[in-house]
């Protein structure tokens, strides 16, 4: 059993007493299903990138924004999103963390 609140805690201040300002570990890996804790402090942000085919974010602590080409949104804490399938990038708009659930490949169908 993994632990939320504690990983949280523990990323945040990794991502404080890092030179990056950002703290991540993959903590769950079953299959092409992947879930990664990130902490990434106010400000920083995790440059446009593709998406995999299936992934959600869920803020556990502070706000992130979703920036992609159907425009910006803000997710808080408590808030689970889809991501899109397009590139998107995430910004911190305070000190957050967020759970980063991704399937990372999808079987071909037969």
């Amino acid at each position: 059993m993994t632990n939320l609140e504690l990983l949280t805690d523990a990323h945040l201040t990794r991502a404080r007493d890092g030179d990056n300002g950002r703290s991540a570990e993959v903590v769950l890996h079953d299959g092409v299903l992947r879930q990664t804790i990130i902490a990434i402090l106010a400000g920083i942000e995790l440059g446009e990138h593709n998406a995999p085919p299936a992934a959600s974010i869920q803020v556990l602590r502070g706000r992130v924004r979703v920036t992609a080409l159907g425009g910006d949104e803000e997710v808080g804490t408590g808030e689970l999103r889809v991501l899109t399938h397009e590139r998107h990038a995430v910004t911190a708009l305070e000190d957050s963390a967020f759970l980063l659930t991704t399937v990372t490949s999808v079987p071909a169908a037969q």
